[in-house]
C-alpha cells in the first residue's frame, strides 16, 4: 500500500497538530491557585473586611488609615491576601462606589451600612 506525498504530509501534519495541542493544554492552568486573590470569593472577603473595619471605626477614616486597619484586623489572612496593597483597596472602593452610586466617600459607605 503506497501513500502519495500529499497524504503522508497530511498525516504528519495531523500528528504534529495533535501533539502541539496536547503540549499547550498540559501547560495551561487547570485549577485555581491556593493563594489566588482574584477570585470572586476572595474579593468578597476583602469587601466584607473593608465594610467591617469601616463600621468599627464609624467611617472616620481616610483610605490610608483604612488600609492599615484592614491589615491589622484579626480576620486579615496575610497568606491569602499577600498581594493586598493600597492600590487594591482603591480598586475595591471604586467598585463599591460604582455599585452604590449614592456613596462617594468612606463616610457615605458607613452611612449606608451603619
Amino acid at each position: 500500500m503506497e501513500f502519495s506525498t500529499s497524504t503522508l504530509m497530511m498525516i504528519f501534519f495531523i500528528i504534529a497538530l495533535v501533539i502541539s495541542i496536547w503540549k499547550i493544554y498540559a501547560f495551561l492552568p487547570n485549577k485555581a491557585l491556593e493563594d489566588d486573590d482574584t477570585t470572586d470569593d476572595i474579593q468578597g472577603k476583602l469587601l466584607a473586611l473593608m465594610l467591617k473595619v469601616i463600621k468599627e471605626n464609624k467611617g472616620n477614616l481616610n483610605s490610608a488609615e483604612l488600609f492599615f486597619k484592614m491589615q491589622e484586623d484579626e480576620n486579615f489572612d496575610s497568606q491569602i491576601f499577600w498581594r493586598f496593597n493600597h492600590n487594591k483597596l482603591n480598586q475595591i472602593l471604586s467598585k463599591y462606589y460604582i455599585q452604590n452610586p449614592n456613596a462617594s466617600s468612606i463616610l457615605d459607605i458607613y452611612k449606608i451600612i451603619g
